[in-house]
């Protein structure tokens, strides 16, 4: 039974073996990847694995993905978490072309607020021109400090 025992043991050991391939990262370079990432936790393996290559480590940028810190959630905050936290400060507007029964086309400006679903502004007009929705703008924000729009509108003249 010994024999076999030996015979056994030798052929696990010649079939884990090291063959070639990737050459392993150094442990002092793993633990400078993992101290990378918890440091700048907005970086990623593209940035990491280019301030490595400044220092002279040569090291695949794959590498440097498979030894970061996961993490658990996303970067940053997601569309619906960013419009629930500034609903009240976003203003939609729209433009709209109502016909009317002489076949006159009236075109308005719609400028609604997001937080409470309100509408902040209406205005019409038969020939709409940059000017016109550039105050029909100031107008609808005019009592409305948080919504920044002027400077769209002060463009648009």
């Amino acid at each position: 039974m010994e024999w076999h025992r030996v015979g056994f043991r030798s052929f696990w050991r010649w079939k884990s073996r090291r063959r070639g391939g990737r050459p392993t990262v150094p442990p002092e370079i793993r633990k400078l990847i993992r101290e990378m990432s918890i440091a700048n936790q907005l970086s990623g393996a593209p940035r990491i694995h280019g301030e490595l290559l400044k220092l002279g480590i040569d090291v695949g940028q794959t590498s440097v993905a498979k030894y970061m810190v996961k993490r658990r959630g996303p970067p940053s905050q997601g569309w619906k978490t960013f419009l629930y936290n500034h609903a009240d400060d976003i203003a939609a507007m729209d433009m709209l072309v109502v016909p009317t029964i002489s076949f006159r086309l009236l075109y308005g400006l719609l400028i609604m607020g997001r937080g409470r679903r309100q509408i902040l502004w209406f205005g019409v007009t038969a020939r709409p021109t940059a000017e016109w929705i550039a105050n029909q703008i100031t107008e609808g924000i005019r009592d409305r400090p948080d919504i920044a729009a002027l400077p769209v509108a002060k463009r648009l003249c």
